[in-house]
């Protein structure tokens, strides 16, 4: 498995994306077209602040020029197949069709401090993490900077409400993605665009070590959450194969350069499953892993996925997980469990597609 490698294209003959573009790019751009310098700040408004779905909308560019480019540089944008409203909290799944026919998942989430979108890095997944649904039929490819800035952009168009957090932490490893995932921060975050807080950007990877060091030496000031899930090396092989290339050991010292470097509070996610990781010593193996680096522990009781057949703990055994982290001074939260009508866990809604 070759964790670092580089992101997939689609064809090698595709027009420029206009939409990954830098607001430097986009001005070159123009400029190489002999056209105002203005114009370039008119179109990456339209297309990052004003989350355009086509040039049509940009009515103050003239009609000969929102036609010539359309041609030469179609705007990437993603087609809702389906939409699925949770009963429960409100909670919404959007499953999107990019222009080549991939679908990916994506989700909005209302919370007490505003609203959250939970995108995805790739369509499907080859870290091949049990108790996840993304990884079922494996990786097709990864999204360009584009496609993971039109999930949020899609949504915002669609529920007509403001994004104030967002989380990559859908399909995909991040991670294995790593050039992408740098553009898309960079236009997320820009002032230019919806000038998004870094601080208000999460980023969940498996582990790969090599590209958690590239991450702490970028100048964000992003939020790194670590998908552990096991207290030790032996356990964290039986539910991620990511761990037979990269020990506890190493991740824990490449998260502390995390912190030394960027001075953010490392987040540990830890899926609850019952009978599996669930049990006092568990909680104690994550205390030891969790109080050198001062983490945030994220505890998630796991989605049931019907694939796999991991069970979600009850609650008197989550709470009792939880306090005992509690009372040994460690940082810890649980996780709304989000969108349980409506296959809340990744991977789960385009799986049913593609099996049909």
């Amino acid at each position: 498995m070759k964790e670092a490698a580089e992101e997939k294209t689609v064809r090698q003959d595709k027009p420029p994306d206009i939409k990954s573009m830098y607001p430097e790019e986009l001005r070159e751009l123009v400029k190489a077209k002999g056209l105002p310098a203005f114009r370039s700040k008119q179109i990456y408004e339209w297309i990052h602040a004003r989350q355009a779905a086509g040039y049509e909308e940009m009515t103050n560019l003239p009609a000969k020029l929102r036609t010539e480019l359309s041609a030469e540089y179609p705007l990437v944008t993603a087609a809702l197949v389906d939409r699925q409203i949770s009963a429960v909290d409100g909670t919404q799944k959007f499953l999107f069709e990019m222009p080549d026919g991939c679908l990916v998942e994506s989700v909005f989430m209302r919370y007490h401090f505003g609203n959250s979108v939970c995108i995805s890095s790739q369509v499907g997944c080859r870290m091949g993490c049990s108790f996840c649904a993304s990884t079922l039929h494996g990786l097709v490819r990864s999204l360009t900077a584009s496609e993971m800035l039109e999930q949020i952009y899609a949504i915002m168009r669609e529920t007509k409400e403001t994004v104030s957090h967002v989380v990559v932490m859908g399909m995909g490893e991040p991670l294995d993605n790593y050039n992408n995932l740098l553009r898309f921060i960079r236009l997320l975050t820009g002032p230019e665009g919806i000038n998004l807080s870094q601080r208000s950007l999460t980023v969940s990877t498996c582990g790969i070590v090599p590209n958690i060091y590239r991450l702490a030496k970028e100048g964000l000031h992003i939020t790194l959450a670590l998908s552990l899930h096991a207290a030790t090396d032996g356990q964290r092989k039986k539910i991620m194969p990511i761990a037979n290339r990269y020990s506890i050991g190493e991740l824990m010292k490449a998260c502390g350069e995390y912190y030394r470097q960027t001075g953010r509070q490392i987040t540990f996610e830890y899926s609850l499953i019952s009978g599996v990781n669930d049990s006092k010593a568990d909680a104690q193996g994550l205390i030891r892993l969790a109080k050198p680096l001062k983490a945030h522990i994220n505890l998630i009781p796991v989605n049931p996925v019907r694939e796999r057949g991991y069970e979600h703990p009850d609650n008197a055994h989550v709470q009792a997980f939880k306090m005992e982290l509690e009372n040994n001074g460690v940082n810890v939260s649980i996780r709304r469990a989000l969108g349980k009508d409506i296959e809340g866990a990744c991977g789960q809604l385009r799986n049913r597609y593609v099996r049909s």
